[in-house]
């Protein structure tokens, strides 16, 4: 597939905003364009389901174990709330690594699941990567055409994106995401405990909570959140917490003290420690080093 009208259009929306290498360019709701002028460390992250066009670069995805390398004329399915570690592997100042990621809406998804041809999930995991259909780059391209009239953006941008959401459901991984739309699927009902925990991670949560806010008992819940997310709710929770953590340090300039309490701990030894098993170093270590590696690139 050709992605060079694709790559064009990324490359001049994030020069003409300013993007910094590595810090998503807003298009509208839920798009977001990505660049990066170099290769990166390893980046943890939560990810929501989502849908990421590569047009330029490469990079590679780890999720439950399973690592999947895609670049220029690929994409990537998200098809639920998984923990990922990525790296950026291909990228340079004359050619960075240009992807746009749109968010998937389960209520689109729903609106659209009779009109879209029903398929299987031709796979388990909640990572794939597929050719990027023409359909989908010709969307994009278009879209990010729109950023130079507010106006049209506005009035046509959710259309497009309404549209992109089709053919993700029309494609040949459609399968993945079509539960993420249902009432009343476990794919759903796990979807309304995470939404729970990303609103109120730095709380106390428990699982009877997050059991009643999918509509399960507690023991099945436990079961299908691991199946979905790769953690228990536990893990999870604190997986948000350190990457929220992290993020506040980085780009705020937080403590690592601050930071702590911010997201929910309540012991700086335990959070040193939680920091340090899924970065690798202590906080100010790891933060220091991922600064240098800002300046140096």
């Amino acid at each position: 597939m050709n992605t060079e009208p694709l790559r064009h259009a990324l490359d001049r929306f994030t020069h003409d905003a300013a993007a910094t290498s590595g810090r998503p360019a807003s298009v509208m709701a839920g798009v977001h364009a990505i660049r990066f002028d170099s290769p990166t460390a390893l980046i943890h992250d939560v990810y929501r389901p989502l849908v990421c066009l590569v047009a330029q670069g490469s990079k590679r995805v780890t999720s439950g174990g399973t690592s999947t390398v895609f670049g220029a004329g690929e994409s990537l399915l998200v098809a639920s709330d998984v923990p990922t570690v990525s790296q950026v592997l291909e990228a340079g100042r004359t050619a960075p690594y240009l992807s746009i990621v749109v968010e998937l809406d389960a209520a689109i998804l729903a609106d659209l699941a009779d009109c879209a041809p029903a398929a299987s999930p031709l796979a388990t995991s909640a990572v794939r990567v597929t050719p990027t259909e023409a359909q989908m780059a010709d969307a994009m391209t278009r879209l990010l055409a729109l950023t130079d009239r507010p106006d049209g953006l506005r009035a046509l941008g959710p259309g497009i994106v309404r549209e992109l959401h089709y053919w993700v459901l029309a494609g040949r991984h459609g399968g993945a995401v079509r539960a993420l739309g249902m009432p009343g699927s476990h794919a759903e009902r796990i979807a309304r405990a995470v939404a729970l925990l990303r609103r109120d991670f730095a709380g106390a949560i428990s699982v009877e909570r997050l059991a009643n806010e999918a509509g399960m008992s507690a023991s099945s819940f436990h079961d299908h959140f691991r199946r979905q997310t790769s953690l228990t709710p536990v893990q999870f929770q604190k997986q948000l917490r350190l990457v929220e953590a992290r993020r506040r340090m980085l780009a705020d300039g937080a403590s690592a003290s601050s930071a702590a309490f911010g997201v929910g701990y309540e012991s700086i030894s335990q959070f040193t420690r939680d920091y340090r098993r899924l970065f690798g170093a202590p906080p100010l270590r790891e933060t220091r080093a991922a600064r240098d590696r800002v300046a140096a690139a």
